[in-house]
């Protein structure tokens, strides 16, 4: 669509010309009123002598009629720059039921997924978390069990070397000092009426030992039967010991017991 502007045009007055006329005109009646003012004190004043009258001259100029210049097109004013279009809002279209639904079925699907795994992260962190535990618990467990096995080995260690320390001593205590030791014993012969007279009987007989380690001075202590007096004072009489060592020495024990026993199988 194309549109019209229709420029309204107002009269205009040409200063040039109209001031060339106003100073012609000026200048006219400046004269004039000059002439009038000299004819008023002339009159006023002593008779003089006449005079040749001043003869003014006038001559009527013809001026030629102004050109009036072309009028001057108005420029039309720029057209206002039109506002930007305001955009229409977008018509709110509501959305059908179905597709709603489906929406928010996905959105609560959407959260149980995202629940779900939060769930199982933190189901994972406390897994991780209880096995590091257990881990440092176990390493625990084996650090005591490795310093108890230490411990007894210690211990292990400390007994054998106080046992030894203890065999040491009993050595050289024995060595110093001794007891006697039986080295050989013989049982007495059961004598032969004892035995056809099925008597049986005890008989205890008490001796010294010597420095060489030998019995001397064998006796009957306490009740003894006759047929059992002779064989075994000859029993004990046959015995050997290992001397008793007392600082170093070889001594006599004495009041040294034996009790022979005389039983029928």
């Amino acid at each position: 669509m194309s549109a019209l502007t229709f420029a309204r045009h107002e009269p205009r007055l040409f200063w040039p010309a109209w001031r060339e006329h106003g100073v012609a005109l000026g200048v006219a009646l400046a004269l004039h009123m000059g002439l009038g003012f000299v004819l008023l004190n002339l009159s006023n004043s002593a008779p003089l002598t006449p005079a040749t009258p001043a003869v003014i001259k006038t001559q009527l100029v013809s001026l030629p009629a102004p050109v009036e210049p072309p009028p001057v097109a108005a420029q039309a004013p720029a057209p206002a720059a039109p506002p930007p279009p305001v955009p229409a809002p977008e018509p709110v279209v509501e959305a059908p039921r179905v597709e709603q639904a489906d929406l928010a079925r996905k959105r609560v699907q959407q959260e149980r997924r995202e629940q779900a795994q939060r769930s199982e992260a933190e189901r994972q962190q406390r897994r991780e978390a209880t096995q590091r535990r257990e881990q440092l618990a176990r390493e625990e467990q084996q650090r005591q069990a490795h310093l108890q096995q230490q411990r007894l080995a210690q211990a292990r260690a400390a007994e054998v070397e106080r046992q030894a320390a203890a065999a040491a001593a009993r050595a050289q205590a024995e060595a110093a000092s001794r007891q006697y030791l039986p080295i050989a014993k013989q049982a007495p012969d059961y004598p032969q009426r004892a035995l056809d007279r099925r008597i049986e009987g005890e008989c205890t007989v008490v001796y010294t030992v010597n420095a060489q380690g030998r019995v001397e001075e064998p006796q009957v202590a306490g009740t003894c039967h006759p047929l059992f007096i002779k064989p075994s004072l000859a029993a004990a009489k046959s015995f050997r010991y290992q001397p008793r060592i007392v600082n170093g020495q070889a001594v006599a024990v004495a009041n040294v017991k034996n009790t022979f026993s005389y039983r029928i199988e």
